[in-house]
């Protein structure tokens, strides 16, 4: 007669400890939206043009890896991994949009006089669009290495693209902004 296999009685803390076991856990997730909320809300801001999208974006990549942390094995890695995805979904928003669709304009709360304000909003204008009329690739690299304040090797690795391409759509980028930033003036 064959040996009998013994039954497996299940935990009550499996589903629980099934998190914890492998990938990145749900309060590390909750910390790095505490910690790097603003700041990927930011990088989607300088990828999309209105508010609402940005949040929208960020709040749906923070979803996505909360979906998806069993595969992010390593915990350190959840903020690239984050930055990623905030990437392709604004990306995939932009893809979807119409071409005639114009910047909101919102006046910012913590202005310390209007001239102030009017200034730094004709600035902020003006650099908008001259980051709009950049390619798509020498927008994404100027807004990861200045804005995200990653190193070309980052940006190169995140993108997906060589270092030298990374160094080439920078140099390319900044100068079109220094031209297009001139002729606004």
């Amino acid at each position: 007669m064959p040996a009998a296999r013994p039954t497996r009685i299940p935990d009550q803390r499996e589903g629980v400890d099934d998190a914890t076991a492998a990938g990145t856990t749900v309060d590390h997730l909750t910390e790095t939206y505490r910690a790097h909320y603003r700041s990927l809300l930011g990088l989607a801001a300088l990828l999309l043009d209105d508010t609402a999208s940005c949040e929208d974006v960020v709040q749906e990549a923070f979803i996505r890896v909360h979906s998806a942390r069993k595969r992010v094995r390593d915990p350190e890695k959840t903020l690239a991994y984050l930055r990623q995805t905030v990437v392709n979904l604004s990306r995939s928003a932009l893809r979807r949009r119409i071409l005639g669709l114009k910047l909101l304009t919102k006046p910012m709360p913590d202005m310390a006089s209007a001239e102030e304000g009017a200034y730094d909003q004709l600035e902020r204008e003006a650099l908008i669009k001259a980051m709009k009329g950049l390619q798509r690739r020498q927008r994404e690299v100027l807004v990861l290495r200045y804005f995200s304040d990653m190193t070309e090797a980052q940006v190169a690795e995140m993108l997906g693209i060589s270092l030298g391409s990374v160094k080439a759509y920078g140099s390319r980028g900044i100068a079109a902004l220094r031209v297009a930033m001139e002729a606004s003036a």
